[in-house]
């Protein structure tokens, strides 16, 4: 074991705004490398980390997400193992696949897209992360949910308030509080809501959620809360993140952007290579059930292990020319890229791979090509900069575009 004396700090400025120099160096050191300040080891080759998310529980644990998430979302699917886990989530899968996902939710997907576009494809430029991403898959749970519209300003803070609380990594004592003020505001406006669909049932993901039932099991209004609430934390902010980058990655190479506006059919390889390229979540924390060797040395029992994502999907032992995006890449398996035979890590894998994959899926492409069939002629805008922000998510700030305005 070392101490990253030779690497900047993942919690440092110049990690933040740049973090491959970073990843290249942890990946390359021999030894595991010790994080004083998360108090964590971190693992950063693509053979540790995939092996860190598909090993036995008994080796890896989600026991982290009981400090990590808990406390602003209740206890959830993530912290679970073993048959609640396996429960748990047979109860909430079904409404992001198959008949459900196509019938209920694409049409949703597909109207808000569609709104949001309306919004801005008469003027000629736009921001597509102030002015699409950002809002759309907040407004796609929302209606999921069968939420009132008018409550979507509020719930975009408060999710903002759970994706900053579950990535304070540094320990800051105002992030803590506002993620606490947002779960108790949170609490306030989703348990009446339950209550009052357990009365009058409807054709929504809560009704679906009060009314599931397996093996004899069934959801407390607090489980669908927190389930709601980890919806929110996780879906809004990879998928946000998803298609700005998307956007960013093609833009920054015209000609793959003009393939995919000619062939739609490569959206989902454009999607798959932004996964790995630039992920929506850099870094998953996982704990040691015992003593687990690894490639340069051991992690003892009990410890925590910061999984870097965005350091292994750019593994050269894994993916050649990792730093080149490619949605053409022969290593990378489009067809398997949003299930739990995946070759990049962006959803983990495992028994706690993204339940929310397809819906991801749904999103990105649903919006990838209303937007290109809204703007066939978008370019950078003046003053174009989409540098990423963010350490433990990350994605551009900005991807500002203008394009021919059209009608319709």
């Amino acid at each position: 074991m070392t101490a990253a004396h030779n690497v900047p700090d993942i919690l440092s400025q110049k990690f933040a705004e740049n973090p491959y120099p970073t990843y290249r160096a942890l990946r390359d050191s021999p030894e595991l490398v010790w994080h004083e300040a998360t108090q964590s080891y971190l693992v950063s080759r693509y053979e540790d980390v995939a092996r860190v998310f598909k090993d036995k529980e008994s080796l890896f644990t989600t026991d982290n997400y009981a400090w990590q998430a808990e406390p602003v979302h209740g206890k959830t699917l993530l912290q679970m193992s073993g048959r609640e886990h396996a429960t748990r989530r047979a109860l909430v899968a079904p409404a992001f696949r198959g008949h459900e996902l196509r019938e209920k939710v694409v049409p949703l997907i597909e109207r808000n897209a569609r709104e949001l576009i309306d919004g801005f494809r008469e003027t000629g430029a736009v921001d597509l992360v102030s002015g699409f991403a950002s809002h759309f898959p907040i407004t796609v749970i929302a209606d999921m949910f069968g939420l009132d519209r008018s409550g979507q300003k509020h719930i975009g803070g408060w999710y903002r308030a759970f994706v900053a609380f579950t990535a304070n990594l540094s320990g800051d004592p105002e992030c803590a509080a506002a993620g606490t003020r947002a779960q108790a505001e949170f609490a306030a406006y989703m348990l009446p809501v339950i209550r009052e669909r357990r009365s009058h049932l409807g054709d929504d993901l809560l009704s679906a959620l009060c009314t599931a039932e397996v093996d004899g099991v069934s959801m407390s209004d607090e489980d669908i809360k927190a389930f709601c609430s980890l919806l929110l934390t996780a879906g809004a902010e990879t998928t946000d993140k998803a298609v700005a980058g998307l956007f960013a990655n093609l833009l920054a190479n015209p000609r793959q952007l003009e393939a995919v506006r000619q062939d739609r059919g490569l959206i989902d390889r454009a999607f798959a290579e932004t996964l790995r390229y630039s992920p929506p979540v850099h870094m998953i924390m996982r704990q040691a059930g015992t003593d687990v060797p690894m490639s340069g040395g051991t992690i003892p029992a009990g410890a925590t292990v910061t999984c870097l994502i965005g350091a292994a999907n750019r593994d050269p032992g894994r993916y050649a020319d990792p730093d080149r995006f490619d949605i053409l890449r022969d290593d990378l398996t489009a067809t398997t890229a949003f299930s739990a035979a995946a070759d990049h890590l962006a959803f983990a894998l495992g028994r706690h791979f993204c339940v929310g994959a397809l819906l991801a899926k749904a999103e990105v492409e649903i919006a990838t090509n209303q937007l290109l069939d809204a703007m066939p002629d978008m370019r950078p805008a003046d003053g174009y900069d989409p540098a990423e922000q963010g350490v433990f998510t990350r994605g551009p700030k900005s991807v500002r575009v203008e394009f021919t305005p059209t009608v319709g």
